[in-house]
């Protein structure tokens, strides 16, 4: 089959069914969503004679269905939805845009979290492509194969991860796009990987335990690129940043060239072992830090694997934070197994104590692909059939002590007690009589913005986190159920099994863990 004179090339950020089955989207987004961003930047202007054009669609911020009409065929010309980023709690949604791009008469491929680590056998040789790896190693075949009209069933199979990152220099969105989010910002991946063994985490499924890092002048390039096209901040989506080996020497090149970037980063507990660190990421714009607090038991936290954790000095990171003018903001997991309703009152009015700046809360979820999804599923305990509702912030198994109704209802108090308003204020009040600079302004937004976010979403009972400010519906799952089952065949995917890595990706952990 010859090859096409152009391709359009439509990546799509799917969202995900919220529970009365409407497409959750919203009038204005948080952060435009990473991967398409580095997806539209991997793709090449040309594969051989054919011409690229990159379409680039967050879901969750599209409030009108025009954006439907990219995944038609067009005469002389073949179009390939890449639907990216697919997390288990997206997997239908992701499902249902393929077999509407399909049925228009385009090709469709479907890649992230869920077919990277779950298996999607049931789904695959039905029309859509699955990308089981990173997308460096699949995506040019995806795009030659695509351009001349065929796509195989699966890409990367033999192969999770690469050894080295080729990353290229990520372009940020439109200055019209960015105008669809709260805040003009931009996800940057300087590295990958996670040196830990939580078992309940995804990242080490999908990202592997050994740290990979695009060189210096690639995160610079991309920081320069974001600047000029109006992201007012970053957030650097690598877990861990402060195990990223060049992370010294980024955030010293960031004040060397003067980038002037507010910027946020993920951090394990343990940076309240490195003091100078955090005083050069102040130094260099960070204006908050995100810690995996995730509870104060070290019984609860010894159970599901996270040694790295101790409660005892989660005071220690607030202070190194405040003394720097950073605002920390701590995770939190209820509904450990331990957990009681009263340990978990007990949490949140410990953390008050603590009183880190920002705060937030899931319900523990065994996230498929996961070791405690495969050890819960072994043992009975999952009660949840549907993906939809495996997103941090629904029951989908058998606690020991609290039923499901009285998780949530324990979730969104413990966002209502934690940002009291007096406590807003003191935090608030705290920051602006502070020292400033070129942060403060993102400091303060941040702090105030996700107090009040808090507020108001858990009064109407949806997670603060959800990905957005004002809830738009326009289309749900009924609409595209009988196109799930002509293409399919069935109205909802099973609960899936973990894939198994393959040899390649095994050696690259166990040199990860030797290093480490």
């Amino acid at each position: 089959m010859t090859a096409a004179s152009e391709l359009r090339v439509v990546i799509v950020k799917p969202s995900k069914y919220g529970v009365d089955g409407s497409v959750e989207r919203f009038r204005w987004g948080f952060m435009p969503n990473a991967t398409v961003q580095y997806l539209a930047s991997l793709t090449p202007q040309r594969i051989g004679d054919t011409v690229c054009s990159v379409h680039a669609i967050d879901e969750y911020v599209q409030t009108d269905l025009d954006y439907l009409r990219a995944f038609e065929a067009s005469p002389g010309s073949r179009t390939l939805v890449a639907l990216v980023g697919v997390q288990s709690h997206q997997f239908h949604r992701a499902l249902d845009l393929a077999a509407l791009a399909i049925s228009r008469g385009s090709l469709a491929v479907i890649g992230g979290p869920h077919p990277m680590t779950c298996d999607t056998t049931e789904a695959q040789g039905r029309g859509p492509a699955f990308a089981l790896s990173e997308a460096e190693l699949v995506w040019l075949r995806i795009l030659e194969d695509a351009a001349r009209g065929e796509l195989a069933p699966v890409y990367g199979g033999d192969q999770r991860w690469q050894a080295r990152l080729e990353s290229p220099v990520v372009s940020p969105p439109p200055r019209k796009e960015l105008r669809r989010y709260v805040v003009p910002l931009l996800g940057v991946y300087p590295a990958r990987g996670c040196p830990y063994s939580c078992n309940f985490c995804s990242v080490i499924k999908i990202a592997g335990h050994a740290i990979r890092s695009q060189p210096i002048e690639t995160t610079l390039a991309t920081l320069r690129a974001a600047r000029a096209g109006g992201v007012r901040m970053v957030m650097f989506t690598s877990d861990n940043f402060n195990k990223y080996p060049d992370a010294v020497g980024l955030l010293e090149a960031m004040i060397a060239e003067n980038i002037r970037i507010p910027f946020f980063v993920q951090c394990d507990a343990m940076v309240e072992r490195q003091p100078e660190f955090v005083e050069l990421l102040g130094r260099a714009g960070c204006f908050q830090i995100f810690v995996g607090a995730e509870s104060f038991s070290i019984a609860a936290l010894r159970g599901v694997h996270k040694f790295h954790n101790t409660p005892a000095r989660y005071a220690e990171i607030v202070r190194l934070c405040r003394e720097n003018r950073i605002s920390s903001h701590f995770s939190n997991i209820i509904g450990f197994p331990s957990d009681t309703e009263d340990s978990i009152r007990e949490h949140v009015e410990t953390l008050r104590k603590l009183s880190p700046d920002v705060a937030s809360f899931y319900i523990l979820t065994p996230i498929p692909g996961t070791e405690q999804y495969d050890d819960f599923l072994a043992q009975g305990w999952i009660t949840e059939t549907e993906l939809d509702r495996f997103d941090g912030t629904t029951t989908t198994w058998m606690h020991p002590n609290l039923d499901g109704g009285r998780l949530s209802d324990l979730l969104f108090r413990s966002y209502r007690d934690f940002y009291d308003w007096r406590h807003i204020a003191h935090r608030v009040a705290r920051v602006g009589r502070g020292q400033k600079d070129f942060r403060t302004a993102e400091t303060l937004f941040a702090m105030a913005g996700a107090a009040v976010q808090a507020r108001m979403s858990a009064r109407l009972r949806i997670h603060p986190m959800a990905g957005g400010v004002r809830h738009v519906r326009r289309d749900g799952a009924s609409d595209y159920r009988p196109l799930r089952r002509r293409i399919f065949g069935f109205d909802r995917a099973a609960l899936p099994r973990s894939l198994r890595l393959s040899a390649a990706d095994e050696q690259l952990n166990r040199a990860a863990r030797l290093t480490h």
